[in-house]
């Protein structure tokens, strides 16, 4: 018998919410964060981050080198937070400290 492991809470951050209006439309945004409730572990840990992961998402018609990227940060909590998302040709690479700074913001928090 197969085991599934409960899905997780996921948290979008301001920022992550306006520039997730100005990539997908919300279809696609939900289906993002489902995905990514079901999948807490996926994507690449990103240096420097205290533990942010980016994952790589495919855009209409445009497949995954062309589409979106998500930065996440799971918390030992049952939360993922969501802390900005883009489309590869806004952003090469975020700076490592930008992406520490949100991921303290919400830590702060907790």
């Amino acid at each position: 018998m197969p085991y599934h492991a409960p899905m997780k809470t996921v948290a979008e951050t301001a920022i992550f919410q306006r520039y997730a209006s100005e990539v997908w439309l919300d279809a696609e945004r939900i289906e993002f964060i489902n995905w990514i409730a079901a999948n807490p572990e996926a994507g690449d840990l990103i240096r420097g981050s205290g533990g942010c992961r980016k994952v790589r998402w495919a855009s209409t018609g445009q497949g995954k080198r062309g589409g979106a990227r998500g930065i996440y940060f799971n918390a030992s909590t049952d939360t993922i937070w969501l802390l900005i998302v883009y489309k590869k040709a806004q952003f090469d690479n975020l700076p490592t400290s930008f992406l520490a700074a949100l991921k303290q913001g919400i830590e702060d928090a907790l």
